[in-house]
């Protein structure tokens, strides 16, 4: 094949990512497309992370308990949330420094739809690393509904487009 015939000798390399300066405090984002979570998923996390909690894989279990299927384990809920701000936020990379706040409004159920939103709390240059920027932001996930299913604080290490430059 010719080697203009190849279509990666015509492909243009995106920076994908955000860095330091291209977040502001008070700014939104809502966070593309969604993910279903199906019965598959939920069974094969709690199966996979040894949570043996009967309300995350049997049926019968779960509606005696009020329930009118299996919950999906709640650190699954927070796991798809935040793999949808991933592209938004803190793609390039950096270290991620933590969570807190995390709250789970409500059972989620196979066949939900999460969509997820994050704000920009704060932003700082890093004392030790000034290479380098600290941003948080808070993200919610919702069903599709429209309803809050949970929420958390996280941070990032975030590199600076110029870190001799000012702020």
């Amino acid at each position: 094949m010719p080697k203009d015939a190849d279509p990666r000798a015509r492909a243009v390399l995106k920076a994908k990512g955000r860095l330091f300066e291209d977040f502001e405090v008070g700014q939104r984002f809502d966070h593309h497309w969604g993910r279903t979570i199906l019965e598959s998923d939920a069974t094969l996390f709690a199966t996979l992370t040894l949570a043996f909690n009967p309300l995350y894989f049997n049926r019968a279990y779960a509606k005696a308990h009020d329930h009118p299927d299996i919950v999906v384990n709640p650190q699954l809920v927070f796991n798809v949330t935040l793999g949808l701000s991933v592209e938004d936020l803190s793609e390039i990379g950096g270290p991620f420094l933590g969570v807190w706040e995390l709250v789970y409004d409500r059972p989620v159920y196979p066949g939900t739809t999460i969509t997820a939103s994050s704000v920009t709390l704060d932003k700082r240059v890093s004392e030790s690393n000034p290479a380098n920027g600290i941003v948080t932001w808070r993200t919610e996930g919702h069903d599709e509904t429209g309803a809050r299913v949970c929420a958390f604080r996280r941070s990032n290490l975030v590199r600076r487009r110029n870190p001799t430059g000012a702020v």
